[in-house]
């Protein structure tokens, strides 16, 4: 049986992504008409969009196998590589796969007991699933920050 507890940050963690959250801002409505040329393009050195998506993605991606069983298998520093994007089809197709895995890592909290919260995550270096997980949410919000931030002065110049 879920719990409430898993219920409600599965919601959170859809709604930072798509919904209706304290914050008033979800990312499909950020990238919503967000372009191909906008997405990749830099601005004073700071990320692109697309580096950004691919970066909140990458965690999405290398979390969901530890949310079923699996060991972390990761680094930071590939969570900023760029796949290609040479043309819109490309870019649409990460930002598709970034919701797609949004989907499958809300169904897997949705499925978690109230004791795994307070699991040791991994090999437990990293604190306990409560704290990873709602840090996802955590680092979603602070980057749909700098996305709003990018479509601004993108649309300014």
């Amino acid at each position: 049986m879920t719990s409430q507890l898993s219920q409600q940050i599965a919601k959170q963690f859809r709604d930072a992504h798509d919904g209706d959250n304290w914050t008033a801002v979800n990312l499909k409505t950020l990238l919503s008409d967000v372009t191909r040329d906008e997405a990749v393009q830099q601005i004073e050195g700071f990320n692109s969009i697309a580096t950004l998506v691919n970066h909140t993605g990458y965690y999405l991606d290398i979390v969901i196998p530890v949310l079923r069983g699996a060991p972390l298998v990761g680094k930071d520093s590939d969570s900023f590589i760029l796949p290609d994007l040479s043309d819109q089809e490309k870019w649409q197709a990460l930002v598709d796969k970034v919701f797609a895995d949004v989907e499958v890592f809300a169904a897997l909290i949705e499925s978690f007991p109230d004791e795994k919260w307070w699991e040791p995550f991994n090999d437990g270096k990293y604190g306990n699933y409560y704290r990873n997980i709602t840090g996802i949410i955590e680092h979603l919000h602070y980057h749909m920050g700098q996305i709003a931030f990018l479509k601004k002065m993108l649309r300014k110049s």
